[in-house]
């Protein structure tokens, strides 16, 4: 990925976010009607036919027929995460940190949110790309919004928090979706110990991949084609982590995992009977974790 374009994983993600916005509000999991901005003229062209029963039925198919379990994963985990993000607001969290912010609106559509300070962490190429998307929906962010803009290669993410006025010493939830696996074990560790510096009660949500899918020491049907995908795009997948081994993972970085959720698991969870029929992305999990 070059640092002026968008990941286009990223962008798919959005669109399909926008596909499930654009179903009735009795069917689907969310609204996000900010997603569709984000999207080039050709998938926002889709998503507005989407209106119609059955170009949206089409275009649900041909997503899952080319990208096998990406679209139920990527809806289940957005429905998945938007609650527990709403559970830490109503167990009194009042700053978010957003890590690796991208296209994620949920600082612009879960209600109560904004009785939270909200820091967007991310490239500032990535940023400013937002911030131009976002214009087409609202005039002005809104005043709980801060963009922390930072080149992770020169500077230290503490750091530039600090100058931009996170409070280190409240709980704080820091989110962190669809980020680790583009990182080094370093990186990913760095960001780790970090969060346990924060007080009692702090929480981190974040996703990973089973390492069994980039290295092949477990078997999942469509892990080899998506991994190739995804180098071939330039976005390789650089770490995994094994589930049986997180617990003990996070408690050497000062950290209590509370939940871990595969793929299969938070579908049925958000979508209940209809998870049945579905596969793929058995590979992806939302682990959620606090400083003790």
């Amino acid at each position: 990925m070059r640092e002026s374009q968008a990941s286009q994983t990223a962008e798919y993600m959005a669109f399909f976010r926008a596909l499930e916005s654009a179903r009735s509000p009795r069917k689907r999991l969310f609204e996000d009607r900010f997603a569709v901005h984000f999207l080039r003229p050709s998938l926002r062209k889709v998503v507005r036919l989407s209106r119609i029963p059955l170009f949206a039925a089409f275009a649900r198919w041909r997503s899952d027929h080319l990208l096998p379990g990406a679209r139920t994963s990527g809806i289940a985990r957005t429905r998945f995460i938007d609650d527990a993000v709403l559970q830490s607001l109503r167990d009194g969290i009042r700053q978010i940190v957003i890590l690796g912010a991208g296209f994620d609106s949920r600082a612009y559509r879960l209600h109560g949110i904004q009785s939270a300070a909200v820091f967007e962490v991310d490239h500032p190429a990535t940023l400013e790309m937002k911030r131009k998307h976002l214009r087409e929906v609202m005039a002005e962010p809104p005043r709980n919004v801060r963009y922390i803009a930072i080149d992770f290669n020169q500077q230290s993410l503490p750091h530039v928090l600090c100058d931009a006025g996170l409070d280190t010493r409240v709980p704080t939830l820091f989110l962190w979706e669809g980020v680790t696996n583009y990182l080094s074990a370093e990186a990913v560790d760095a960001v780790l110990r970090y969060v346990s510096t924060f007080p009692s009660r702090s929480r981190l949500i974040f996703t990973y991949v089973h390492r069994g899918a980039l290295d092949g020491s477990a078997l999942f049907e469509d892990a080899p084609d998506i991994v190739r995908n995804v180098a071939a795009i330039g976005e390789p997948w650089t770490f995994g982590l094994d589930p049986a081994e997180v617990p003990g993972y996070l408690h050497e970085r000062g950290l209590e995992l509370l939940r871990d959720a595969g793929a299969r698991e938070y579908r049925k969870e958000c979508m209940g009977p209809a998870a049945r029929r579905m596969r793929g992305y058995d590979f992806y999990h939302v682990a959620i974790a606090s400083v003790p």
